[in-house]
Protein backbone atom coordinates (compact mmCIF):
# COMPACT_ATOMS: atom_id res chain seq x y z
CA UNK A 1 0.00 0.00 0.00
CA UNK A 2 1.75 3.62 -0.86
CA UNK A 3 1.78 6.38 1.77
CA UNK A 4 0.76 8.94 -0.85
CA UNK A 5 -2.68 10.78 -0.44
CA UNK A 6 -5.29 8.42 -2.37
CA UNK A 7 -7.41 9.61 -4.86
CA UNK A 8 -9.98 9.31 -2.73
CA UNK A 9 -9.26 12.63 -0.67
CA UNK A 10 -10.12 16.10 -1.67
CA UNK A 11 -6.85 18.85 -0.47
CA UNK A 12 -9.41 21.89 1.39
CA UNK A 13 -7.87 25.28 2.74
CA UNK A 14 -9.83 26.75 6.03
CA UNK A 15 -9.63 29.72 7.13
CA UNK A 16 -8.88 31.03 11.37
CA UNK A 17 -7.47 33.54 12.16
CA UNK A 18 -5.34 35.58 9.97
CA UNK A 19 -4.23 31.90 8.98
CA UNK A 20 -5.15 28.77 6.55
CA UNK A 21 -3.82 25.34 6.78
CA UNK A 22 -4.56 21.98 4.76
CA UNK A 23 -7.42 19.34 5.69
CA UNK A 24 -8.13 15.88 3.60
CA UNK A 25 -11.36 15.51 2.96
CA UNK A 26 -13.12 12.01 1.79
CA UNK A 27 -16.29 10.37 1.97
CA UNK A 28 -19.91 11.13 1.64
CA UNK A 29 -21.11 14.82 0.66
CA UNK A 30 -24.14 16.04 2.86
CA UNK A 31 -22.96 13.51 5.74
CA UNK A 32 -22.15 13.91 9.37
CA UNK A 33 -18.76 15.23 9.46
CA UNK A 34 -16.27 13.54 11.73
CA UNK A 35 -13.36 15.47 12.35
CA UNK A 36 -10.05 12.66 12.29
CA UNK A 37 -7.11 13.34 14.23
CA UNK A 38 -3.90 12.35 14.01
CA UNK A 39 -1.18 10.66 15.97
CA UNK A 40 2.16 12.03 16.96
CA UNK A 41 3.42 11.22 13.36
CA UNK A 42 1.61 13.17 11.29
CA UNK A 43 -0.78 13.26 8.41
CA UNK A 44 0.23 9.77 7.49
CA UNK A 45 -0.74 6.33 5.95
CA UNK A 46 -2.15 5.26 9.09
CA UNK A 47 -4.45 8.18 9.92
CA UNK A 48 -5.85 8.36 6.27
CA UNK A 49 -6.32 4.78 6.35
CA UNK A 50 -8.62 5.28 9.25
CA UNK A 51 -10.39 8.03 7.78
CA UNK A 52 -11.01 6.62 4.71
CA UNK A 53 -12.43 3.64 6.92
CA UNK A 54 -14.76 5.81 8.80
CA UNK A 55 -16.40 7.30 5.75
CA UNK A 56 -17.08 3.69 4.96
CA UNK A 57 -19.04 3.06 8.17
CA UNK A 58 -23.14 2.41 8.59
CA UNK A 59 -24.21 4.39 6.08
CA UNK A 60 -21.46 6.43 5.52
CA UNK A 61 -19.41 9.90 6.71
CA UNK A 62 -17.43 12.57 5.51
CA UNK A 63 -14.33 12.99 6.98
CA UNK A 64 -12.25 15.44 7.55
CA UNK A 65 -8.25 15.38 8.69
CA UNK A 66 -6.84 18.41 10.00
CA UNK A 67 -2.75 18.95 9.28
CA UNK A 68 -2.02 20.16 12.94
CA UNK A 69 1.62 19.91 11.40
CA UNK A 70 1.31 22.07 8.65
CA UNK A 71 2.60 19.01 5.98
CA UNK A 72 5.29 17.47 8.40
CA UNK A 73 5.61 14.04 9.54
CA UNK A 74 7.48 11.98 11.59
CA UNK A 75 9.94 9.22 10.02
CA UNK A 76 10.75 7.86 14.14
CA UNK A 77 9.64 8.06 17.18
CA UNK A 78 12.90 10.59 18.07
CA UNK A 79 10.87 13.13 15.09
CA UNK A 80 7.56 12.18 16.23
CA UNK A 81 8.10 13.07 19.88
CA UNK A 82 9.49 16.36 18.72
CA UNK A 83 7.08 17.13 16.48
CA UNK A 84 4.35 16.50 19.30
CA UNK A 85 6.23 18.82 21.87
CA UNK A 86 6.55 21.66 19.35
CA UNK A 87 2.69 21.70 19.26
CA UNK A 88 0.61 24.69 20.06
CA UNK A 89 -2.08 22.46 21.61
CA UNK A 90 -4.19 25.69 21.87
CA UNK A 91 -3.62 26.22 18.27
CA UNK A 92 -4.70 22.87 17.45
CA UNK A 93 -7.53 23.03 19.17
CA UNK A 94 -8.55 26.54 17.29
CA UNK A 95 -7.80 24.54 14.02
CA UNK A 96 -10.47 21.60 14.73
CA UNK A 97 -12.74 24.37 15.82
CA UNK A 98 -12.35 25.50 12.32
CA UNK A 99 -12.65 22.07 10.86
CA UNK A 100 -15.95 21.33 12.68
CA UNK A 101 -17.06 24.58 11.26
CA UNK A 102 -16.10 24.19 7.73
CA UNK A 103 -18.17 20.50 7.77
CA UNK A 104 -21.15 22.47 9.35
CA UNK A 105 -20.74 24.95 6.67
CA UNK A 106 -19.96 22.34 4.21
CA UNK A 107 -23.52 20.19 4.51
CA UNK A 108 -22.83 18.28 7.59
CA UNK A 109 -25.82 18.83 10.11
CA UNK A 110 -23.55 17.29 12.71
CA UNK A 111 -20.25 16.78 13.65
CA UNK A 112 -18.26 14.82 15.58
CA UNK A 113 -14.52 14.28 16.85
CA UNK A 114 -12.41 11.30 16.76
CA UNK A 115 -8.60 10.96 16.91
CA UNK A 116 -5.74 8.52 17.66
CA UNK A 117 -2.97 9.03 20.34
CA UNK A 118 -2.23 12.73 20.46
CA UNK A 119 -5.30 13.08 18.69
CA UNK A 120 -7.02 11.25 21.59
CA UNK A 121 -5.99 13.80 24.01
CA UNK A 122 -7.30 16.90 21.15
CA UNK A 123 -10.66 15.15 20.51
CA UNK A 124 -11.30 14.57 24.22
CA UNK A 125 -10.12 18.62 24.63
CA UNK A 126 -12.13 19.56 22.05
CA UNK A 127 -15.31 18.07 23.57
CA UNK A 128 -14.79 20.41 26.61
CA UNK A 129 -13.44 23.81 24.47
CA UNK A 130 -15.45 23.43 21.45
CA UNK A 131 -19.18 24.00 21.72
CA UNK A 132 -20.11 23.10 17.85
CA UNK A 133 -18.92 19.12 18.55
CA UNK A 134 -21.66 16.87 18.92
CA UNK A 135 -19.64 13.34 19.49
CA UNK A 136 -16.28 12.33 20.60
CA UNK A 137 -14.34 8.70 20.47
CA UNK A 138 -10.74 8.84 21.85
CA UNK A 139 -8.15 6.42 21.42
CA UNK A 140 -5.51 6.15 23.78
CA UNK A 141 -4.93 9.58 24.54
CA UNK A 142 -5.79 12.06 27.64
CA UNK A 143 -5.37 15.45 27.22
CA UNK A 144 -3.00 17.51 29.84
CA UNK A 145 -5.02 19.00 32.57
CA UNK A 146 -4.05 22.44 31.48
CA UNK A 147 -5.92 21.92 28.28
CA UNK A 148 -8.99 20.43 29.45
CA UNK A 149 -10.58 19.82 32.48
CA UNK A 150 -12.80 16.08 31.39
CA UNK A 151 -15.44 16.49 33.53
CA UNK A 152 -16.35 19.64 32.02
CA UNK A 153 -17.00 17.73 28.54
CA UNK A 154 -19.95 19.08 26.38
CA UNK A 155 -20.42 16.43 24.17
CA UNK A 156 -21.22 12.48 24.91
CA UNK A 157 -17.49 10.79 25.00
CA UNK A 158 -16.33 7.37 24.29
CA UNK A 159 -12.77 6.36 24.95
CA UNK A 160 -10.30 3.47 23.78
CA UNK A 161 -7.41 1.95 25.76
CA UNK A 162 -4.94 -0.87 25.28
CA UNK A 163 -4.75 -2.61 28.80
CA UNK A 164 -1.04 -3.06 28.06
CA UNK A 165 -0.67 0.63 27.15
CA UNK A 166 2.37 1.98 29.10
CA UNK A 167 2.27 5.65 28.46
CA UNK A 168 2.11 6.34 31.78
CA UNK A 169 -0.31 9.31 32.91
CA UNK A 170 -1.38 9.74 29.09
CA UNK A 171 -2.67 6.38 27.90
CA UNK A 172 -1.90 3.35 30.69
CA UNK A 173 -5.08 2.09 32.33
CA UNK A 174 -4.83 4.39 35.28
CA UNK A 175 -4.97 7.36 32.71
CA UNK A 176 -7.76 5.59 31.57
CA UNK A 177 -9.49 4.53 34.68
CA UNK A 178 -8.97 8.38 35.93
CA UNK A 179 -10.67 9.91 32.50
CA UNK A 180 -13.72 7.20 33.65
CA UNK A 181 -14.10 8.61 36.80
CA UNK A 182 -13.87 12.31 35.31
CA UNK A 183 -16.67 11.81 32.59
CA UNK A 184 -18.75 10.51 35.27
CA UNK A 185 -19.02 13.47 37.23
CA UNK A 186 -19.73 15.60 33.46
CA UNK A 187 -23.28 13.71 33.73
CA UNK A 188 -22.89 13.49 29.91
CA UNK A 189 -23.28 10.23 28.78
CA UNK A 190 -20.18 8.74 27.94
CA UNK A 191 -17.83 4.93 27.90
CA UNK A 192 -14.48 4.17 28.39
CA UNK A 193 -13.40 0.49 26.80
CA UNK A 194 -10.36 -1.28 28.55
CA UNK A 195 -9.22 -4.23 25.52
CA UNK A 196 -7.48 -6.77 26.95
CA UNK A 197 -4.19 -8.07 26.03
CA UNK A 198 -3.80 -4.94 23.75
CA UNK A 199 -1.30 -2.40 23.85
CA UNK A 200 -0.81 1.62 22.73
CA UNK A 201 -1.81 2.23 18.68
CA UNK A 202 -3.86 -1.25 18.65
CA UNK A 203 -6.11 0.34 15.88
CA UNK A 204 -2.71 0.21 13.36
CA UNK A 205 -3.45 -2.63 11.27
CA UNK A 206 -2.05 -1.57 8.02
CA UNK A 207 1.45 -3.49 6.72
CA UNK A 208 3.77 -0.53 7.50
CA UNK A 209 1.44 0.28 10.91
CA UNK A 210 2.11 -3.15 11.92
CA UNK A 211 5.83 -3.02 11.94
CA UNK A 212 5.79 0.11 12.99
CA UNK A 213 4.59 -1.03 16.08
CA UNK A 214 6.83 -4.06 16.14
CA UNK A 215 9.94 -1.74 15.69
CA UNK A 216 8.57 0.00 18.73
CA UNK A 217 8.44 -3.29 21.05
CA UNK A 218 4.03 -3.72 20.47
CA UNK A 219 3.50 -7.15 19.24
CA UNK A 220 0.33 -7.37 20.31
CA UNK A 221 -2.02 -8.37 17.77
CA UNK A 222 -5.87 -8.64 18.32
CA UNK A 223 -8.35 -8.13 15.50
CA UNK A 224 -11.22 -9.05 17.57
CA UNK A 225 -10.40 -5.72 19.46
CA UNK A 226 -10.26 -3.91 16.54
CA UNK A 227 -13.40 -5.05 15.41
CA UNK A 228 -14.80 -4.52 18.52
CA UNK A 229 -14.01 -1.06 19.06
CA UNK A 230 -14.96 0.18 14.88
CA UNK A 231 -18.43 -1.25 15.77
CA UNK A 232 -18.34 0.95 19.35
CA UNK A 233 -17.06 3.81 17.76
CA UNK A 234 -20.15 3.53 14.82
CA UNK A 235 -23.13 3.21 17.37
CA UNK A 236 -22.06 5.95 19.29
CA UNK A 237 -21.52 8.45 16.00
CA UNK A 238 -24.41 7.25 14.24
CA UNK A 239 -26.49 7.63 17.58
CA UNK A 240 -25.37 11.45 18.15
CA UNK A 241 -24.56 12.34 14.83
CA UNK A 242 -27.92 11.27 13.28
CA UNK A 243 -30.18 13.90 12.60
Amino acid sequence: MSTSVTPDFKKVQIQRDNLSFDAYVVGKEDAPGIVVLQEWWGVDFEIKNHAIKISQLGSGYKALIPDLYRGKVGVDVAEAQHLMDGLDWQGAVKDISASVNWLKANGSKKVGVTGYCMGGALSIASGVLIPEVDAVVAFYGVPPKELADPTQTRAPVQAHFGELDNFVGFSDITAAKALEEKLKSSGLPHEVHIYPGSGHAFMNRSTEGIKRRKEMGLNDEDEAAVDLAWSRFNSWMSQYLSV
